[in-house]
Order: structure tokens, then sequence, then C-alpha cells
């Protein structure tokens, strides 16, 4: 997989595990905070698509993952 593949199934999979642990209709709630890492998740995505800068690809970079488009 390619850097910028890994990060939208990490936001992905964050955003799905936030909301299922923040919603009180789920079976796994936790608490209603959880939405907060749902709306982190969302504005670093948002972040990224604005300035054409993600921390975690680069991160991803920096250990050896191949950059894509």
């Amino acid at each position: 997989m390619k850097s910028w593949q890994i990060v939208r199934l990490v936001a992905g999979t964050f955003v799905l595990l936030s909301l299922a642990l923040g919603v009180q209709g789920s079976p796994i709630f936790v608490s209603p905070w959880w939405l907060a890492f749902t709306a982190f998740a969302g504005a670093n995505l948002l972040q990224s698509a604005l300035t054409k800068w993600c921390l975690m690809e680069s991160i991803l970079s920096k250990l050896g993952v191949e950059r894509g488009c």
C-alpha cells in the first residue's frame, strides 16, 4: 500500500471506531466524548486537503512507505 492509502484507511477506521464508542445506541458505547475524536480526525483531513501537508504521511515516508498519487 502507498502512504495515501494507509492515511485514508487509518482515518476511516478512527472515525468509525470513535462513532461506535461515542453514539449512545451503539453496543460498545463508552462515552459521548469519543465524538470529539471523530471531529479531530475530520479536522485533520480538512487541514491536509487545504495545506497539502499531512503529518501521518510524513511519518510514513520516514518509515520507508512509498508515496504515491
